[in-house]
């Protein structure tokens, strides 16, 4: 077996057996390709599946080197990204293709600190939610769509694949939703009201009829909704509202978690609606909670 063959076993296990996104799936696979192109040309020859065995520590530092200082070089996080991919390449190799290569666990990625999630404040999130209704050249079930969609964004704390991801079946919605998020994770979200009523308006409003397995959520020509459609939404709306570049359809989900910590929730539970892995990532959120705490002691205190 050939190297790119490897490559393209471990994309295959990937999507069908470890269900990755398109993006993760489109990430990893340049990750990888550039890792074989890079030592193909390091080496000066094609590689075979034993090849991937006998990689050395200092070849996959030269590699990161190499991103680091390319045309387009890597930042940190990407850097760091790229290797994770790779480690996950060779832990496929050694488990499914009898090749393993212990080289890989003595690379050191470079540091990254995490940056704090950057929500938006209550305000801005309930203006995002209400402007798309008062948009005179959308369709009135395109409003109702996109209202929906970014409820669901910061009323559940929902990703927007997993808002993307109901189907016609999951509504009316219950008083809780059983959301697959990533790595396959089931959680169960509660419902709001709010949430439950704009997705009503939007099915009632919509001119298509959905069979119960085909996605909710549909664009102008009857297709499912894209990802890509919900972000140029917010890009439209945020132009329109003066809010910052920051104002992404993520960063709804950033708000929810943010807001409920600033109304007394525990991390623990945050943890769990938001369908974390690790507690010290819903940590970031104590972050921007106590910035937005100081923000106010400085605005409001007479001596401040």
């Amino acid at each position: 077996m050939t190297a790119e063959g490897a490559l393209a076993g471990w994309l295959q296990h990937l999507a069908q057996e470890r269900r990755l996104s398109p993006r993760t799936l489109e990430a990893y696979g340049f990750a990888g390709r550039r890792y074989l192109g890079f030592l193909e040309g390091h080496r000066g020859e094609a590689l075979e599946l034993e090849d991937l065995g006998g990689i050395t520590a200092g070849e996959v530092r030269a590699w990161l080197a190499h991103l680091r200082s390319g045309e387009t070089p890597l930042s940190p996080r990407s850097l760091s990204q790229a290797l994770s991919a790779i480690r996950t390449f060779h832990g496929f190799l050694d488990r499914r293709l009898d090749t393993p290569n212990a080289a890989i666990a003595l690379v050191r990625g470079p540091k990254v600190k995490p940056g704090a999630p950057r929500p938006v404040s209550e305000d801005q999130a309930l203006g995002l939610l209400a402007e798309p209704a008062l948009d005179p050249d959308r369709d009135a079930w395109e409003a109702a769509r996109d209202q929906a969609v970014l409820t669901l964004l910061y009323g559940c704390g929902l990703r927007i694949s997993e808002a993307l991801s109901l189907k016609r079946s999951d509504v009316p919605i219950p008083d809780s939703l059983r959301i697959t998020g990533k790595g396959s994770k089931t959680r169960l979200v509660p419902v709001l009201p709010a949430v439950r009523e704009a997705v009503d308006a939007y099915l009632a409003a919509a001119p298509f009829a959905l069979a119960p397995d085909e996605p909710l959520f549909r664009a102008r020509r009857g297709g499912p909704l894209s990802a890509r459609h919900v972000q140029a939404t917010v890009q439209n709306l945020r132009s329109r509202l003066g809010l910052p570049a920051s104002a992404t359809p993520h960063a709804l989900r950033h708000s929810f978690a943010t807001h409920l910590l600033g109304a007394g929730a525990d991390l623990r539970s945050i943890q769990e609606l938001l369908g974390h892995a690790s507690l010290s990532t819903t940590q970031r959120y104590t972050e921007v909670d106590a910035a937005a705490l100081l923000n106010a002691y400085r605005a409001a205190h007479p001596h401040a």
